[in-house]
């Protein structure tokens, strides 16, 4: 056997687990996270300082550290596997004008745009107020954005969007990936609860920007 011959399996076998490793790192932690951020934001209907105590306060200050490590490391991580496959796969949708390749492109380029808004979202929401300014983000600072900024009005519309898509398609990419539905008729079902998820995500995150938007009259 050439020495070719003998590598391509390992090549084959370290594609494979970085692709689970994308795909897991993906809901877990990424995706709990999320959807428990965007619940948590959801008291900003209740006032200024329940959202400061769900959203800004933790309990203690390795808590911060730690939650910057489980969310930040895997984003990194996740986004550095998304841009290898972007650069390796080539969509056929010209060729075959199937749903699934619909959703392959969109999927492709929610992950373009999310890539701009989580990091100017970290940066601005996260990392500037605390290590820069040395407080987390007030309440009305960026509820008064979102009443009287049109750009970060639009900039958060569009990129809960992107987050509602990008998650819940990728709920289904993973799903397939791990082999937790195979057949045609449970994948159709799941198609049906994957749609009922991204409009869960998207009232949710559009249900925060509403709330911050009516604080900031």
């Amino acid at each position: 056997m050439s020495e070719a011959a003998a590598s391509a399996p390992k090549v084959a076998d370290g594609a494979f687990l970085r692709s689970r490793l994308g795909s897991f790192l993906a809901v877990f932690p990424l995706g709990v996270w999320t959807l428990g951020h965007l619940w948590n934001n959801l008291a900003a209907f209740k006032g200024e300082h329940a959202w400061q105590t769900a959203v800004t306060e933790y309990p203690h200050p390795l808590a911060q550290l730690v939650t910057m490590i489980v969310v930040l490391l895997p984003l990194v991580l996740h986004t550095i596997w998304g841009i290898s496959r972007m650069t390796q796969a080539r969509p056929n949708i010209h060729k075959y004008t199937f749903f699934g390749n619909l959703k392959y492109i969109v999927q492709r380029l929610s992950a373009i745009g999310l890539m701009l808004f989580l990091g100017a979202h970290i940066w601005l929401a996260m990392l500037h107020p605390r290590f820069v300014e040395g407080h987390p983000e007030p309440f009305h600072h960026i509820a008064e954005q979102m009443r009287n900024h049109t750009p970060t009005l639009m900039v958060y519309i569009l990129g809960t969007l992107g987050v509602a898509y990008h998650l819940a398609n990728g709920l289904h990419t993973f799903a397939m990936g791990w082999g937790l539905v195979v057949s045609r008729r449970a994948l159709k079902k799941f198609d049906i609860g994957v749609i009922a998820l991204f409009l869960v995500f998207l009232a949710m995150g559009w249900g925060v920007i509403y709330a911050l938007w009516s604080a900031g009259a």
